[in-house]
């Protein structure tokens, strides 16, 4: 059976941020003392924090950014280098008195934000509300709340990162400027209470520039003709066998016999001219050609992929993806264990991942698939996107031991199933390729009324060994 259905194609015609004073951070040992507060964003990690460190530190939550731009108005000096004007607000008035309070009689104060430009920000801003001298200041930092991780971080502190603070506040200063010029534009030309930004204003650029090349879409009509082809009965084992790696021969026409490259269809007469050769026609078989292909696995999720493979797999929304990640990354209660941070820190776009965690994968891999199933050598992947943060960590498991299964009891339905595709694509990552026996089949097509003979081609895999798919 043979039959042609018509398709198109397109063608497209085609100022500088405040600086601020580095911090010093002293080596001093970071042993306990009564005296020592840490301080992070959420209480939920303030929990998971306490748990590792124990009594010896006083862990407070700031709840986010404790000092943000005035809202009434501009809040920058335009004619001294953009300076802002960053005030307390009132919701947050009374966390900086109990931070102020807890840290004016401190030894140490740890601030253990997140490892990114805004956890370094908010460390720089509680520094600047609560009054925290820079001597008696540690910035520590880590990527996964783990005891291991968090241990290594409070013996190795640092400073204030001057360079993500004056990031920060140029991205601030810059979403200020083009929201409260741009905003009063659209409330004058399309309808009251829109808002213009510096994320919003790119991104309708880049509709816009979408638009106009979806106008400029010149169409271009071509025809596919497929044929349903079978063995006959007194055919060698051998041929169906072929048959059967190819699909029973669903092939595709391509090209008068002899043709260097596959034929263009450009309208419905060719089309059916080709198909009543095809009607009146005899098929053989010319060659057969088989040969080993393989697949690699995808590296481990950044944030971008996460979200997207969430919200493909899960339909999570992307700020969904992001709550879900931020509870796995700060730690949940497991059993007895109390809260544990269950994967590493959700915003990066870095696929590295640290040299024991590779090293666990591979064991884990081992143990539960088989040897055949780990690569000679460790898999690393790069990035080559500008301005990439390698010295981050891809998103992953802190213990490939704790396995999706072992954990179903203890996180509700969106964290396991988030949990799941976070272990699953980090091993899988770490894994063999999977090999497949590709096959491809010429078949002749002659005896029609033109005298032509024609090609058909049609290919299949069979996979030989599952890897990663495992």
């Amino acid at each position: 059976m043979t039959t042609g259905r018509k398709k198109t194609t397109t063608t497209r015609k085609t100022k500088k941020a405040t600086t601020t004073k580095r911090a010093s951070a002293s080596s001093r040992s970071s042993a306990p003392r009564g005296g020592d507060v840490v301080i992070v964003e959420s209480p939920a990690k303030a929990r998971t924090l306490s748990r590792i460190l124990g009594s010896g530190y006083n862990v407070l939550a700031s709840v986010g950014h404790v000092r943000d731009l005035r809202k009434s108005k501009l809040a920058m000096d335009v004619e001294a280098d953009f300076a802002p004007d960053f005030v307390i607000p009132r919701d947050n008035s009374a966390i900086v008195k109990q931070i102020r309070e807890a840290t004016s009689t401190a030894e140490t104060i740890y601030l253990a934000t997140d490892p990114d430009r805004e956890g370094e920000a908010i460390s720089w801003h509680l520094m600047q509300a609560a009054g925290i001298p820079e001597d008696r200041m540690r910035r520590v930092v880590f990527h996964e709340v783990t005891e291991t991780a968090v241990r290594r971080a409070f013996d190795e502190p640092r400073a204030i990162d001057v360079d993500l603070v004056n990031a920060y506040q140029a991205r601030r200063v810059l979403d200020r400027l083009v929201g409260y010029r741009l905003s009063p534009v659209l409330w004058s030309k399309v309808r009251k209470g829109l808002s213009a930004g510096r994320v919003q204003s790119a991104a309708l650029r880049l509709v816009v520039d979408r638009e106009t090349e979806i106008n400029a879409f010149v169409p271009v009509e071509y025809w596919e003709i497929d044929a349903g082809l079978a063995t006959r009965p007194d055919t060698l084992a051998e041929a169906r066998a072929v048959a059967v790696a190819v699909e029973e021969f669903g092939a595709r026409y391509r090209s008068e016999l002899g043709a260097s490259r596959a034929a263009v269809i450009s309208n419905e007469e060719i089309a059916e001219r080709i198909l009543a050769d095809l009607r009146a026609s005899g098929y053989q078989i010319a060659s057969v050609r088989r040969r080993e292909t393989s697949r690699r696995p995808a590296p481990p999720f950044i944030t971008s992929t996460l979200q997207q493979e969430a919200f493909r797999k899960l339909r999570f929304t992307a700020r969904r993806t992001m709550t879900v990640a931020q509870q796995l990354y700060e730690g949940l209660p497991i059993g007895n264990e109390g809260p544990i941070g269950l994967i590493t820190y959700m915003r990066t776009d870095s696929t590295n991942m640290a040299r024991e965690a590779v090293e666990e994968a591979r064991a884990v891999i081992g143990d539960r698939y088989s040897k055949d199933h780990v690569p000679a050598s460790p898999r690393a992947y790069t990035r080559r996107v500008k301005g990439a943060q390698e010295a981050h960590e891809a998103i992953r498991p802190t213990s490939f031991m704790r396995d999706p299964e072992s954990l179903r009891n203890s996180l509700n339905r969106e964290q396991f199933n988030l949990y799941q595709l976070i272990w699953q694509r980090a091993l899988a990552s770490q894994m063999a390729d999977a090999k497949y026996d590709q096959t491809t089949v010429d078949i002749t097509a002659s005896g029609g009324a033109s005298g032509t003979s024609h090609t058909l081609r049609t290919s299949g895999s069979i996979l030989k060994f599952t890897g990663y798919l495992a």
